[in-house]
């Protein structure tokens, strides 16, 4: 593997990689570089948030079949919600920091693929750990696993999904968004699905409960095949519709490889996947592809908000100083993890960029690293109230604060040539205007320097 293949690996299987790091892999092999990064995906690490005050208030209002009063539950929603944002900057620190990176980087992946929400944190947080535990297994485990979550129960409306009035929200996004794609299924399978999933709920500690008295023991007749099918076996159906294992792969392709999808490749590891929709296979089939490694696959994707921090924060290690900026960071770019804009997720791509993202993400670096100014007024999901709100509005322009670790920075960058970095920085393919800048631009520092690359237009490109 040449260097340029080596960065284009580790920015799809992660999110960039250091000189160091570059530097002890480049003379190795490609089948050992792709098999130790997933040997050290091997394990997954749960996040684990202090939930204890939510037991102790949870068991003390709901002792002797109590209900919560109206302040208590408006209480215990604030505090959730403040949870919420906690995961969400824990999250983001965990994707810059772990040594676990392929199997982090397939967690944030299928968090758009099985999209859900929920302000409930032991709900979401124990929703975020089964993507993080499945996120390499088996598929079919993965997708009865995401059916039985409580915070996916919530969202689509399965808890209102009984044998007297089926709801049929979850069982059509189920086989639309998660599993076939829209047009592979008919009405009448949304309908007889949907019996199939009546009753399906959840206990207090969120393990899985079936309402035997909701649920619809009937015969259902389901693509074909009829039986007393619960919604176990409606997945085992779907799994046998090979357009599931292509929709699924050209979803992996899009994201790893190429937004642009090459109907020959899109097919070969389809026929693979299929086989036993087993995940860790089909990636490591994809990373030691030569086909992977094209030319025309290297520096085509526009990095995703939550790609072009993190990928800040692995050159220059630093620490957010102000949680809640985060938050705002995240909205000003269009994505907001544990905030989907919809059931449907973010689109990705070429939606990530207009004309105010653009200016915002090219700034960033700057912003991030040099503790800029920044308008913060925006207002998003996470807000407490319309009076945290207005004050937010007053205070207008402040500095973003950061702690940037410069010594680690300068220690691992201190005899690499500018060259050399922008080398490292930059994988797509350099436009005139840009060559012509750098030219001509005076180099007081390799760390300043570092900024104006993560400052230019082809940095937003992996």
């Amino acid at each position: 593997m040449n260097q340029k293949q080596l960065q284009h690996l580790y920015a799809r299987a992660g999110f960039g990689l250091g000189y160091q790091q570059l530097s002890k892999l480049k003379d190795q092999s490609k089948r050992d570089i792709v098999s130790s990064l997933f040997s050290a995906s091997k394990n997954d690490t749960p996040i684990q948030l202090d939930l204890s005050e939510f037991k102790s208030l949870r068991d003390s209002y709901l002792k002797d079949g109590e209900k919560l009063s109206t302040s208590e539950m408006m209480n215990l929603r604030k505090k959730s919600r403040l949870k919420v944002r906690e995961l969400n900057a824990v999250w983001i620190d965990r994707l810059a920091t772990t040594d676990e990176i392929l199997r982090e980087k397939m967690t944030l992946f299928w968090a758009n693929v099985f999209v859900c929400k929920d302000n409930t944190i032991w709900h979401i947080q124990k929703y975020n750990n089964t993507l993080r535990e499945h996120a390499l297994g088996n598929f079919g485990d993965f997708v009865k696993a995401i059916s039985k979550e409580p915070s996916m129960n919530k969202y689509l409306n399965n808890k209102q999904n009984v044998k007297e009035s089926p709801n049929e929200n979850f069982a059509r996004e189920l086989m639309e968004l998660f599993t076939l794609g829209m047009g592979n299924y008919t009405e009448q399978d949304i309908k007889e699905s949907a019996r199939a999933f009546t009753g399906w709920g959840f206990k207090k500690d969120g393990a899985f409960l079936l309402k035997r008295k909701k649920h619809d023991f009937g015969n259902k007749t389901f693509m074909g095949k009829t039986g007393i099918f619960d919604g176990d076996d409606i997945i085992d159906i779907i799994l046998e519709q090979k357009q599931c294992a292509r929709f699924i792969c050209d979803k992996v392709y899009r994201y790893f490889v190429n937004p642009k999808v090459d109907k020959y490749h899109l097919e070969e590891i389809t026929t693979l996947f299929y086989k036993d929709y087993n995940i860790k296979k089909l990636m490591e089939y994809i990373f030691n592809s030569d086909w992977f490694y094209e030319d025309k696959n290297i520096g085509v994707k526009i990095k995703s908000p939550i790609e072009l921090m993190v990928g800040i924060q692995q050159i220059v290690p630093f620490t957010y100083l102000k949680k809640k900026q985060l938050v705002f960071v995240q909205k000003m770019m269009g994505q907001t993890l544990l905030d989907p804009p919809n059931v449907a997720g973010w689109k990705g791509g070429k939606n990530w960029i207009d004309s105010n993202t653009l200016m915002f993400r090219l700034k960033l670096a700057a912003l991030m690293l040099n503790n800029g100014v920044i308008d913060l007024t925006e207002k998003g999901e996470f807000e407490d109230s319309f009076e945290d709100y207005y004050m937010e509005q007053k205070r207008k322009k402040r500095f973003f604060k950061t702690a940037v670790s410069w010594a680690i920075f300068e220690n691992e960058y201190e005899n690499i040539s500018p060259e050399e970095l922008k080398e490292l920085l930059i994988l797509s393919e350099m436009g005139s205007d840009t060559e012509a800048f750098l030219a001509n631009l005076k180099i007081e520092s390799t760390k300043e320097y570092c900024v104006q690359l993560m400052s230019l237009p082809e940095y937003q490109l992996c």
